[in-house]
């Protein structure tokens, strides 16, 4: 947990998401040690599922082709344990709860962790929800990444705030990701509310695709997850192989 917070120690950080498995695991790795070397703050890794209800048209095109190509829990984990030596940068897993409740819950935490995974992000599965594996994560080591949205009360706010240990994801527009609805100006107020209840490293995530749009929040934001635009590049890439690096 303490990893994840060191990672804000230099500054502003980018978190670049990618999907395991595409275009396949052995490109997934590269990617993830490229992303390594040249210094981003924290690596978002998305485990691919068959039906993910946050994720918009590129992302679920990435989700279908990595299991096309046979991603699995175990592969990832697999992946990660071969170059958990070659890293530095703090991973976290993105997932949907129905493939971890099938690996099996604990099963699960202790696997992430001997794979120096250092947070878990479950968009389906909310804070008041999951509270048994949130604290199943919390007892082993495991950073719950919990998410808010501009539509999350100020009493919500303040008890995840209390709970929060490595960072808050906010999600910066109601919707699917890559969604490009949403003004900036009002991306300051939402963070500025968010702020006053959460003393934890802020991301700022969803629909941000553009350099216009990183300079228009970073100031309001201590990280910036970028997810559809890198896996689309991925995508238009993945023809090259390792020379798309």
């Amino acid at each position: 947990m303490n990893t994840l917070r060191k990672a804000f120690d230099r500054g502003k950080i980018l978190i670049p998401y990618i999907t395991a498995g595409d275009p396949d695991l052995e490109t997934t790795a590269e990617i993830i040690k490229e992303l390594d070397n040249i210094g981003v703050g924290i690596i978002e890794v998305g485990m691919p599922f068959s039906d993910p209800l946050a994720d918009g048209p590129v992302i679920q095109a990435a989700s279908q082709r990595a299991l096309a190509k046979g991603a699995t829990i175990t592969k990832i984990f697999e992946m990660l344990n071969e170059i958990k030596g070659h890293i530095s940068t703090p991973i976290v897993l993105m997932g949907y709860f129905n493939p971890i409740i099938k690996y099996g819950e604990k099963s699960f935490v202790q696997d992430a962790l001997a794979c120096n995974v250092s947070g878990i992000l479950i968009p389906d599965l909310p804070f008041d929800e999951g509270r048994e594996f949130y604290d199943l994560c919390l007892d082993q080591g495991l950073c719950p990444i919990y998410m808010v949205t501009p539509n999350t009360k100020e009493d919500r706010l303040t008890e995840i705030g209390k709970v929060t240990k490595g960072l808050l994801y906010c999600v910066s527009l109601l919707g699917i990701t890559g969604d490009k609805r949403g003004p900036i100006e009002e991306i300051k107020t939402y963070m500025e509310r968010v702020r006053a209840r959460v003393s934890a490293p802020l991301a700022l995530g969803f629909g941000i695709d553009s350099p216009e749009k990183v300079k228009a929040v970073k100031n309001y934001t201590d990280g910036i997850v970028i997810g559809s635009a890198i896996v689309n590049i991925i995508a238009e890439n993945s023809s090259l192989g390792r020379e798309a690096l």
